[in-house]
């Protein structure tokens, strides 16, 4: 993969994450496999390239790269507006988040006895989707700039999809903390979206 691709591929985390936060919002529902995914890669560690970190196959990603596409051709009939919402607030809550090493070490700490109940239960068992959204509440929601998530109150009042759309956001910033670390810029996605465009169609060419 190219450099670019490398970034692509967490951007298109993020993206993923902002997806699956949208569709529990508003259906209550969202596939084992996407939340397996996002799940997962928060716990993984020094990885042989980013592909790894989301399983080593980017056929979970297919969603999120679906919005990112929509975001970047700015076509209003495939652009995915509260995802794009959730996934440049993710990007925004990264920045704030590494200034504060107090809230990134209670992440570092907390994160390998995440491992050993997804060791115990597997990755999207409710304990740990419910660990996983314990510790957004504890870190990411102290900060100043919050994310506001729209749908059926219905869906969103409910503790469980609560827990899923708090461990997908965390989830999320730890993939634009990954983008970020690649050399990924918000600006990239105003002034190189041709360029990036380029880059993300053969990611999407299995679909």
């Amino acid at each position: 993969m190219s450099p670019i691709q490398e970034q692509l591929t967490a951007l298109g985390g993020v993206f993923l994450a902002a997806v699956l936060v949208d569709k529990i919002a508003k259906t209550g529902q969202v596939t084992e496999a996407g939340l397996t995914c996002m799940l997962g890669s928060l716990l993984v560690r020094d990885p042989k390239d980013t592909l790894e970190v989301y399983g080593g196959d980017d056929l979970a990603l297919r969603e999120g790269y679906r919005a990112l596409v929509g975001a970047l051709e700015r076509d209003p009939s495939t652009l995915q507006r509260e995802p794009l919402r959730y996934a440049l607030s993710m990007l925004g809550l990264e920045r704030q988040l590494a200034k504060r090493d107090d809230l990134l070490e209670t992440i570092g700490k907390r994160l390998p006895q995440i491992q050993s109940q997804v060791e115990h239960f597997g990755p999207a068992h409710e304990n740990v989707i419910a660990a996983c959204g314990a510790l957004y509440q504890d870190t990411l929601s102290t900060l100043r700039q919050r994310i506001q998530v729209h749908g059926d109150m219905r869906n969103l009042q409910q503790p469980n999809n609560a827990s899923k759309i708090r461990a997908l956001l965390l989830a999320g910033i730890r993939s634009a903390r990954l983008w970020r670390q690649l050399g990924g810029h918000r600006w990239q996605l105003v002034i190189s979206r041709r360029k990036l465009l380029k880059e993300l169609y053969p990611l999407m060419r299995n679909e």
